[in-house]
């Protein structure tokens, strides 16, 4: 009965990706089963914590964050948890070997959402991401590469780009929500300067080169995590596209997202090249 329950926990943290993140969980059922659980569990327990400094705004966000990290090692620990997300999370942990200090990274940057505004230098931004994106695709990379810890290394640094490329697409299409709901700029730029047209090109650019820097890592990823990247590559992709197009003060006042039936057509791309092994 304990196999039903370890099921039932990764169902829980599948079910949480599917609800919040349509486009993410496209590109995640692509790959093979096992890595499948793995990565659901991983996005499970991100999602959670990111909702508690987000979302959580009637209740003590910082008792709920610190319970939650508590609750995560006492589940490392123990082997079990009541919280089916951590029970989930920290068994794919255990079995890709994860490093702590990723998820100690992790949870210092959703710490900083509930102690800091302004991110006012280009080291405070760098760190916030490293954080809250770059060890996330690391986590995703050790589950990839399983266990084959040169190839680990190898990718170490293209993983690093995409994760912190996605996240910066992320604070672009969230401006509106992040500096007039939640008081936040993650762009020292902004902080500095108001956001016009020639700030947004400066951060595009800088996210265009983590894009290309980030797509060699992509194409040296073993089996169908090649194909579950490239997916959601394509998308940030267009999504980084469609900002690009839209004027700085427009982007103050509505969140861009890419149209579904787009987002058909770039899954079938994907599909398509790695199928006809064009990457």
């Amino acid at each position: 009965m304990l196999q039903l329950y370890r099921d039932v926990s990764f169902k829980v943290s599948r079910l949480i990706t599917v609800s919040y993140s349509t486009s993410f969980s496209a590109a995640i059922r692509f790959l093979q089963p096992d890595l499948r659980r793995a990565i659901f569990s991983i996005y499970g327990f991100v999602r959670l914590a990111d909702e508690i400094v987000d979302t959580f705004h009637c209740y003590n966000k910082l008792s709920l964050l610190e319970k939650f990290e508590g609750d995560y090692y006492d589940a490392l620990e123990r082997g079990i948890s009541l919280n089916p997300v951590l029970h989930s999370f920290s068994e794919t942990v255990r079995k890709y070997k994860i490093p702590d200090e990723l998820i100690r990274a992790f949870l210092n940057s959703m710490k900083f959402d509930l102690i800091r505004r302004d991110y006012k230098t280009t080291d405070e931004t760098n760190e916030y991401i490293y954080g809250s994106a770059e060890v996330v695709g690391l986590m995703c990379l050790k589950v990839f590469t399983n266990g084959t810890d040169n190839l680990y290394e190898e990718l170490y640094i293209e993983a690093r780009k995409l994760g912190a490329a996605f996240q910066k697409v992320n604070f672009l299409r969230d401006l509106k929500n992040d500096t007039r709901v939640l008081k936040r700029r993650y762009f020292h730029d902004t902080v500095h300067q108001v956001f016009d047209e020639s700030v947004k090109m400066k951060i595009i650019k800088d996210i265009e080169d983590d894009f290309i820097n980030s797509y060699t890592g992509i194409k040296k990823l073993p089996g169908r995590s090649k194909l579950g990247v490239l997916i959601a590559y394509y998308y940030y992709r267009r999504l980084l596209k469609k900002i690009t197009g839209t004027p700085a003060e427009k982007l103050l006042e509505t969140r861009i997202r890419v149209p579904d039936f787009v987002k058909v057509f770039l899954l079938v791309k994907a599909c398509l090249v790695f199928k006809l092994k064009l990457l």
